[in-house]
């Protein structure tokens, strides 16, 4: 696809959301509308949604389709909002993870479209087993090759996207701790989570100078055994988003899911988006 295509891109971000829900004005929705669509007479915008997502289904499964699948099939479909959270552009290392999912275990999901390469892959795959122990890589049918001989020999997982779109598990993931780093770990955490792993594990906080704090911490961390700290760690991680169940479920489309569920709404938000969804386009 030409690179007009990338409007398609900002039809399903975080953006144009926002700007949805509180009727504003929003400059990508409308051109992907025009431009896929044509004239959509007094269609409802949860139905044109719809049909531009069958757009991206059939000729340009990109990044969004992506993940938006994996929270569908995997969260929602196996799992649940109560028992499993998930994140996403999460900073490991020096790279940022396509999508977590953390219930009991972790696994770190890295997917790799028919839009990307593989020149980062072996790198951000070392760099995810520096803060998780289980990780994944998403691709379609004809990479599963490429992929297999740049990580066969690893404990990776692969899993192939159909061209029927389902996920299609060909090498399950093996769990390894044996490359889990402290300072990995550590710098995921936000300075309340790492507090309550101290207090939880020393019953208290390092005393020193505000200016050495953080490094006196990171010290103390340093002293769990690491498989402890890394269960400590996935404790707090998990505890980053908390999904409202019932409106979620009960108001958010199929295609809207991964955009909603890192949207941070409030109850009254969710039923602002409903009220857009059973709207008319251009109503």
């Amino acid at each position: 696809m030409d690179t007009n295509n990338m409007i398609l891109n900002r039809f399903f971000s975080q953006n144009t959301i926002s700007d949805l829900t509180n009727d504003e004005y929003n400059h990508a929705y409308i051109t992907t509308i025009n431009r896929y669509l044509g004239d959509v007479g007094t269609q409802y915008n949860k139905e044109l949604i719809s049909d531009v997502y069958q757009i991206i289904t059939k000729s340009y499964r990109n990044e969004y389709f992506y993940k938006n699948t994996l929270l569908n099939k995997l969260l929602l479909g196996r799992h649940s909002l109560k028992t499993t959270t998930a994140l996403t552009e999460i900073l490991i290392n020096k790279s940022k993870a396509d999508l977590v999912l953390i219930n009991g275990k972790a696994v770190v999901y890295e997917i790799k479209t028919e839009l990307d390469n593989l020149d980062r892959l072996e790198n951000q795959v070392s760099d995810y087993y520096k803060g998780f122990n289980n990780v994944c890589v998403v691709t379609y049918e004809s990479n599963y090759e490429s992929v297999l001989r740049l990580l066969g020999h690893t404990p990776v997982g692969i899993y192939i996207l159909t061209n029927k779109n389902t996920l299609s598990l060909r090498k399950p993931p093996l769990a390894d701790n044996t490359k889990l780093d402290y300072r990995t770990m550590f710098n995921m955490l936000r300075k309340q989570e790492f507090e309550s792993i101290l207090l939880k594990h020393f019953n208290k906080l390092p005393v020193t100078e505000q200016v050495r704090y953080y490094k006196a911490c990171f010290e103390h961390f340093q002293s769990i055994p690491i498989e402890q700290a890394y269960r400590y760690m996935l404790i707090e991680l998990k505890k980053r988003i908390t999904v409202d169940d019932e409106v979620f479920q009960r108001f958010v489309p199929y295609e809207l899911k991964f955009l909603i569920y890192f949207s941070k709404f409030r109850r009254e938000d969710y039923y602002k988006l409903n009220y857009f969804l059973e709207k008319k386009f251009g109503g």
